[in-house]
């Protein structure tokens, strides 16, 4: 109760203070707030060395002898894109990475980010932890086409899928905003703290309110590294994961899409290709949602993740 508290009163301090420019106080603060939502959930941060070298950093949580359940932001996010759903997803042995490139993981510029080379480096992960047996996976946007290439990768150790308005299925187009987009001076690519406000209304529809101080912490690490996030969508938006959908639908592997109707990052039309791409495959259209639907609406996402489990756990 009183971390609570003191997580509640962070808050208010710095709405009332309102400064957009980080300072010591608000980046303390802010790393408290996001321990104290990781605490919340029972997530404990752990590290893993590569044999590259490179460190991925993640989080672990909810039923350690249940199935594991590997979370996959998306791109310009983080592990704790996941962190407040987790405390709804506690049956499920949860791993929430950050990616390399991303959060607390390594960042090495001249690295491969496409959906393949990440599948790979989370495998290897999955594998020193012993659990690439049985695995679900689930993925945000560019999270949704690593999921994809993952299971694509090793169909025979992956048991389902929960691709959340996935990345990847470019034949679907693009909202008008990104058709001409170049890495320069796509929305995405974050140069600077109004940039980051202005991305945060766009990727959701009804977003949760955060202060403006806190926001502009978050905004630092994105701003910090620019240069390489506009590597990584140049890999990315030709990184095409269709021929790899089908492997998914050779295989029947358990399929549940999602996608928020009201996404402004990616079409909505892009479930109706995967489901032609991946018939086995549950939809779940979500109303007044945008494109991080395990971010704007925590209880409908988990709640229906929870059924897609529980008919896959009667078949």
């Amino acid at each position: 109760m009183r971390l609570a508290r003191t997580g509640i009163a962070a808050l208010l301090t710095l709405s009332i203070v309102g400064c957009t420019t980080p300072n010591t106080l608000t980046v303390a603060t802010t790393q408290h707030l996001v321990q104290h939502e990781r605490f919340k959930s029972s997530l404990q941060t752990k590290a893993f060395t590569l044999a590259s070298g490179e460190q991925l950093t993640y989080l672990e949580g909810g039923n350690l002898a249940g199935e594991p359940l590997l979370l996959i932001h998306g791109f310009g996010g983080n592990k704790d894109n996941f962190t407040r759903i987790a405390a709804r997803l506690g049956d499920y042995h949860l791993i929430i990475p950050d990616l390399l490139g991303f959060g607390q993981s390594s960042k090495p510029l001249d690295a491969d980010y496409r959906a393949d080379a990440q599948a790979q480096r989370l495998h290897e992960l999955m594998q020193a932890k012993g659990m690439t047996d049985a695995l679900h996976i689930g993925g945000n946007s560019m999270g949704g086409s690593i999921s994809v290439a993952y299971a694509a990768l090793y169909p025979k150790q992956v048991k389902s899928l929960w691709l959340l308005d996935s990345a990847g299925f470019w034949s679907a187009g693009l909202h008008e905003e990104f058709v001409n987009a170049t890495a320069d001076n796509n929305p995405l690519v974050i140069a600077d703290t109004k940039s980051f406000f202005t991305l945060y209304k766009l990727v959701m529809y009804k977003p949760p309110y955060i202060p403006k101080t806190v926001k502009a912490v978050f905004a630092q690490e994105n701003i910090a590294n620019r240069n390489l996030h506009t590597k990584i969508i140049e890999q990315i938006v030709e990184d095409n994961v269709e021929a790899r959908a089908q492997i998914v639908a050779q295989h029947r592997i358990p399929t549940l899409v999602v996608w928020g109707e009201k996404d402004k990052i990616l079409k909505p039309e892009t479930a109706t290709l995967m489901a032609e791409l991946m018939p086995h495959a549950q939809v779940i259209m979500m109303p007044n949602v945008g494109h991080v639907p395990m971010l704007e609406a925590v209880k409908g996402t988990a709640n229906d993740y929870k059924k897609f489990r529980a008919g896959i756990g009667s078949e």
